[in-house]
């Protein structure tokens, strides 16, 4: 048993910044391209379920970089061209070097295509403009964040959540993509708690789960369950809320593909109240539990209160690659002949998706694929543009028990594939397929971003 003496503390990681906090409303235009779904037979938005945000949260450290995190409600980038084109408006517009950004898409499956080349299509037309309306609330946001940063904490809290589920499910000899009830998921929930002289500020939440509650069924645009999770943190906090996807490769709802925003609303309360559950199991902003003394009762009573405590202030920064593997990867048309028994409308939205996977990530036998590491105090935050299953983030916090990490997918790019496990490759799941990276990419892009870590933390 671990010896306690008087004056002891129950230690809370912390991040000691200069800290600025800014939104921006980004929810697309009606009319927009919507189709994310092979079985939609509707192109053009008709509507919003709820508001889509851009929220900047702007950290000045010990080493007087800014760094500039953008929460974005947005689906994927089908495109490097675009990414580039967004994220390098962004770092010109803020005056940032590239390790000095990360711009992380919470997945909905519900919003606007991020595809200029969709121009063509219907709703396509309204896609150039909002991809740069994208990119000026990017800098709007975050210069108002820098601009407005002072000196603050974020104590960092984990909490735990099980809205997602495995989605690996076998059913005839066949892998599909759903709730597969024999299977375990990671119910992490890391949250960072913003505040600056003892008032939040906003709150930082990092969960793993695809937002695919809403599907082709709706014809409107949606935050899906992250709209609903932020509406009952900031009305608790009084305070923004800013969403980031983890590691969620093989995790999602077990309650999806649906078009009923009830069902999307109540997944979102589940991982709200999740949040609002961690944050109230923290002491005051600023302070830590300290063991002050004994007080004789019936019984000798410890006394644990709150008291002030410094917090850490160092940071560093790295943008690395990892060279991953590649398989055999069939042409297009080899793609067209093997899906022609699918619907068209399905088999188009399958061979675009193959198309710009390919176009500006793979140029050789194998491929860069980048990784943001930040050290804040005693946070880590990673991130990186692909769809790694959750054993990145699970294998990441095992290795560093007493770090606080934030594990990011859908952040920065290129590189918009999936990393599936070798178990996956093994069952022919849909993930395993899609991506053109070979199996044991997974397992080399968590060594990689260990080696990083650990660097960062020495």
């Amino acid at each position: 048993m671990t010896s306690t003496a008087i004056g002891d503390r129950i230690r809370i990681p912390r991040t000691a910044a200069r800290i600025g906090i800014a939104r921006r409303d980004i929810t697309p235009p009606l009319g927009i391209r919507a189709k994310n779904w092979g079985p939609a037979d509707w192109e053009r938005s008709e509507g919003a379920h709820r508001p889509f945000e851009l929220t900047a949260l702007a950290l000045i450290s010990s080493d007087e970089r800014p760094r500039v995190l953008l929460a974005v409600d947005g689906t994927w980038w089908r495109r490097v061209a675009d990414e580039q084109a967004v994220r390098g408006a962004i770092l010109a517009g803020l005056g940032l070097e590239p390790d000095q950004l990360m711009l992380s898409l919470s997945h909905t499956h519900a919003g606007a295509v991020l595809c200029a080349a969709d121009a063509h299509l219907p709703g396509g037309e309204l896609i150039p403009g909002y991809l740069d309306a994208l990119a000026s609330a990017g800098i709007a946001a975050g210069r108002e964040a820098l601009e407005g940063a002072v000196p603050g904490l974020i104590e960092w809290a984990t909490g735990t959540c099980t809205l997602a589920a495995d989605r690996e499910l076998d059913v005839d000899g066949r892998a599909l993509v759903g709730y597969n009830p024999a299977g375990t998921a990671d119910d992490t929930v890391t949250i960072g708690r913003i505040s600056v002289d003892g008032v939040v500020r906003a709150t930082l939440v990092n969960y793993a789960c695809h937002p695919t509650t809403l599907a082709w069924q709706s014809r409107e645009v949606s935050p899906d369950y992250v709209g609903a999770m932020r509406e009952i943190v900031e009305s608790a906090t009084g305070a923004p809320c800013l969403f980031v996807q983890g590691a969620s490769g093989e995790l999602a709802p077990r309650e999806q593909y649906t078009g009923d925003v009830g069902v999307v609303d109540r997944h979102g309360r589940s991982l709200g109240h999740a949040v609002l559950a961690a944050l109230d199991a923290l002491p005051t902003p600023g302070e830590e539990l300290t063991l002050e003394g004994v007080v004789e009762s019936g019984a000798p009573l410890a006394i644990w209160a709150g008291r002030a405590v410094d917090g850490g202030t160092d940071a560093a920064a790295s943008l690395t690659n990892v060279e991953l593997p590649l398989r055999d990867l069939p042409t297009i048309d080899e793609l067209a002949e093997e899906w022609k028994h699918i619907d068209p409308r399905s088999r188009e939205e399958r061979l675009g998706r193959a198309r710009n996977l390919r176009d500006g990530y793979i140029d050789g036998p194998t491929v860069q694929h980048p990784v943001w590491a930040w050290r804040l105090g005693d946070a880590i935050i990673v991130g990186h543009p692909g769809e790694a299953y959750s054993l990145l983030q699970t294998t990441l916090r095992a290795r560093f028990p007493e770090t606080p990490i934030v594990v990011m997918n859908l952040t920065n790019g290129p590189g918009f594939v999936y990393l599936p496990t070798r178990d996956a490759y093994d069952r022919g799941a849909y993930q395993a397929w899609q991506t053109p990276l070979a199996p044991g990419a997974l397992e080399l892009l968590v060594e990689h971003a260990a080696e990083a870590i650990a660097e960062l933390l020495a």
